[in-house]
């Protein structure tokens, strides 16, 4: 047990109508036995090379539990326990599962992957769903860890205020505009979600890096449905248009037309960025564009035009929030970029057209280091013109992070290793935002 051979032992139960899958270290299905057809109602050409084992699974269960009987099984070599799966018609089965990990030749050589051996029994397994799964389970489909890359430039722009002079802006519009942005983003998020399940991208993308890539899954998982996804989506554009309103009350009347337009550009690019008839996505390079504008200029001018304590537009603020929205804007579309690589081939198949696809990942390569070069450029400039010698310090951490994540990238862009690259460009997005901060705060 816990080397290939394992799967092999496996198949000779196939008479006691034991299901018995095998998966790689991400859980993508490698073998399946005729039991597990039986038991699951799906087909070998089904599944194998195509679905997670999660499939299986509530998403609840999923969120709570595989994580710790992968971990144990390695640690203890092997978990057994009780619990409920989902056959093809979404019926619940109670069941008993034996997880064991699998070597390539031996445990003392790499760990390859698992071993699933599934019996169904008699007795009702009802799994008690923990409170904190729950605010996972929203936090998942939410996507609510991904707002940073909305609240980190809106609280550079308010620092950068507080750093140029006193009473520039008006504190109770921040918070009135940190709340009604993340209420945006969130929704944009949920529909972005809703119309890539509708187009099939999550049904086609089984390549994806969890976590990272592939979007939050949350409706494939079960853990919302489609109806509700919509439903929340419109919720949260809602709440977030009362804390529009919000603004608009306390904001300097010569800034209105400036929050009403960039906050109507900025939904308008984040909604058709997936949904038809735009759907910015598959319009090779569009979509890049429109994500670099939302999540870069947009954000920070709206922000100024939002809390800024007087005319924004004339200001001598003005240009000095665009360049700070340059930053973050190429540094959130290297994130965009970077996701495109494990996500290529399912992207193909659903027509998302993006600059991965339209070039290829080698090619995309040299994309990914331009737009960071000019990302350390526009820093290396901010810094020159704010005569602030400090904000080298998070320029520097553009150069020498970056410089790691294109070795990883120009080694491994077509690898599943390629995925500690991606990590490290969210971490980029945020150590510069967090960094920014801090020097404006002690300067």
């Amino acid at each position: 047990m816990g080397t290939l051979s394992q799967k092999f032992f496996c198949d000779s139960k196939k008479k006691m109508k034991k299901s018995v899958i095998t998966c790689d270290l991400e859980g993508i299905i490698l073998t399946m036995n005729n039991g597990a057809e039986d038991i699951f109602g799906y087909k070998k050409d089904e599944l194998i090379g195509k679905k997670r084992v999660s499939l299986f699974s509530p998403g609840e269960i999923v969120l709570q539990n595989v994580e710790n009987w992968l971990k144990k099984s390695v640690e203890e070599g092997s978990y057994e326990g009780l619990t409920v799966f989902l056959n093809k018609q979404g019926k619940r089965i109670n069941a008993k599962i034996i997880i064991t990990p699998l070597y390539k030749d031996g445990k003392e050589n790499p760990h390859t992957g698992y071993c699933g051996i599934t019996e169904l029994v008699d007795e009702e397994v009802v799994p008690k769903i923990n409170f904190t799964t729950k605010i996972i389970k929203w936090l998942a489909i939410t996507r609510m860890p991904f707002t940073s890359a909305s609240i980190l430039p809106i609280l550079c722009i308010a620092s950068y205020f507080a750093y140029i002079g006193d009473n520039l802006f008006n504190p109770l519009s921040l918070v009135y505009t940190i709340f009604g942005i993340i209420f945006a983003h969130i929704s944009i998020n949920i529909f972005n979600d809703y119309f890539d399940y509708i187009d099939g991208t999550d049904e086609n993308n089984y390549e994806y890096f969890q976590q990272v890539s592939g979007g939050s899954r949350s409706i494939e998982l079960g853990l919302i449905s489609l109806r509700k996804t919509k439903l929340y989506a419109i919720i949260m554009l809602l709440v977030s248009f009362v804390f529009a309103a919000l603004v608009l009350s306390q904001s300097n009347v010569n800034n209105i037309y400036g929050i009403f337009i960039v906050s109507l550009l900025g939904l308008i690019l984040g909604y058709f960025y997936t949904a038809r008839p735009l759907r910015l996505v598959s319009r090779r390079g569009l979509g890049e564009l429109s994500i670099f504008l939302t999540f870069g200029p947009l954000l920070t001018i709206g922000v100024g035009f939002a809390i800024f304590d007087g005319d924004f537009w004339v200001s001598e603020y003005f240009l000095d929030c665009l360049l700070m929205g340059l930053i973050f804007g190429l540094l959130t579309t290297n994130i965009l970029l970077i996701n495109q690589f494990p996500d290529m081939n399912g992207d193909i198949k659903t027509g998302k057209n993006n600059l991965v696809v339209t070039f290829g990942k080698k090619n995309s390569r040299w994309i990914y280091a331009i737009i960071l070069g000019l990302s350390f450029i526009s820093s290396f400039y901010f810094c020159y013109i704010l005569e602030n010698y400090l904000l080298l310090i998070p320029t520097l951490i553009i150069l020498f992070n970056g410089s790691y994540i294109l070795k990883i990238l120009f080694q491994n862009y077509d690898d599943r290793k390629l995925v500690k690259a991606n990590w490290h460009t969210i971490y980029l997005h945020a150590l510069y935002g967090i960094c920014t901060l801090i020097v404006f705060y002690f300067s």
